[in-house]
């Protein structure tokens, strides 16, 4: 699968450094690829021994640096969710209607983008009992 390409290139690199990490199930936009470098593990030191990111626009530019930088983790996609599902205890499952900025790994964006049905049937009573194929697009 080729990864989606940023919604807005121009606004690449403009997001700030924290955000959530994974959750939410469900996606929107791709705002970039991070490759985060760490100089305890060989990256370069610009920022006296402090982590630090470099953005792309698209999956294979943050590959291809990932794959020819010391100290550089495999890219994440740093997503949008304007609806989310939250899980605040197992299988209970709750609609929240924000917008939700989080690091993902990009395998996640196999999974099809939100659409106005996706969250409604997942919390459908007729839900197959692996809610999850309906965020995997193999269930309705």
């Amino acid at each position: 699968m080729a990864y989606p390409p940023a919604v807005d290139p121009g606004l690449v690199g403009t997001y700030p450094a924290a955000a959530k990490a994974g959750g939410g199930y469900v996606w929107d936009d791709v705002l970039e690829y991070r490759v985060w470098c760490y100089p305890e593990q060989g990256a370069e030191d610009p920022h006296d021994g402090s982590d630090y990111f470099y953005p792309f626009a698209t999956y294979s530019e943050a590959l291809e640096f990932s794959r020819h930088t010391s100290g550089a983790e495999e890219p994440l996609a740093l997503i949008r969710q304007m609806e989310y599902i939250d899980e605040p205890e197992p299988e209970q499952y709750v609609h929240v209607r924000q917008v939700r900025i989080a690091e993902w790994p990009v395998e996640l964006l196999h999974r099809p983008r939100r659409n106005e049905k996706t969250i409604p049937h997942f919390l459908s009573p007729d839900a197959p009992a692996n809610r999850l194929d309906i965020l995997r697009g193999i269930a309705k």
